[in-house]
């Protein structure tokens, strides 16, 4: 259910009026008002090399029957790539794809580089009740060492290695100061197993995820 349309109207618009009491997004052509499902995005970022796609891999079958795992990286196509606007159009898609996956009563789980700045001004945000952020980060040594260790295909060069690294330190320099700020969790020494425990327990909080099928 695309909540940018109107149901009754057909009315289209690129920002949504929401009554968060409803919720309802209300159509400003007609005045329809379509209740909807408010609910909390939860986002896994930080610089790659830090682990999102393992831990992600790992979360899956912990978080398959309640909610939705989504790897940012897969609507990365050219018609989407505006980094003149800070990449909005992007970033709106995914917020737009989110509101309609959520109308099947699930939360999302979006692993990706995001950051408070990217999400929180869009007009698709008033879509959710909170979006919450956890990056994972790690030692500059060993996050340039993974990069390089990538396949070539990925195309980790050594001026695209050090943009990341300045990247990872204004997260670190920055995290409890964005609004909302952002969680830190460093997967330096971390099994990736551990890792992955945290995360699940910072996105359900629940203690422990279930055992894993032997």
């Amino acid at each position: 259910m695309n909540l940018l349309i109107c149901a009754r109207c057909g009315a289209r618009t690129d920002v949504p009026v929401v009554d968060p009491d409803g919720p309802v997004v209300c159509c400003a052509d007609c005045g329809h008002r379509q209740p909807f499902l408010r609910l909390p995005v939860y986002c896994v970022t930080g610089p790659s090399g830090t682990g999102k796609s393992t831990v992600a891999r790992l979360l899956a079958p912990w978080l398959a029957d309640r909610y939705v795992l989504l790897e940012q990286d897969v609507l990365w196509l050219a018609g989407l790539r505006d980094p003149a606007d800070d990449h909005r159009l992007f970033r709106s898609a995914w917020l737009r794809m989110i509101a309609m996956i959520h109308q099947s009563g699930r939360p999302a789980v979006l692993c990706g580089t995001v950051a408070p700045p990217e999400f929180e001004p869009l007009p698709e945000r008033a879509l959710f009740s909170e979006i919450r952020y956890l990056s994972l980060v790690c030692d500059p040594d060993v996050l340039a060492e993974r990069l390089r260790n990538r396949p070539a295909w990925r195309q980790w060069d050594e001026p695209r290695i050090a943009e990341m690294l300045e990247y990872a330190a204004w997260i670190d320099e920055n995290a409890e100061r964005l609004s909302p700020p952002l969680s830190l969790l460093d997967t330096t020494t971390a099994p990736v197993e551990s890792t992955a425990a945290a995360v699940y327990t910072w996105i359900t909080g629940e203690d422990r995820p279930p055992a894993r099928p032997v």
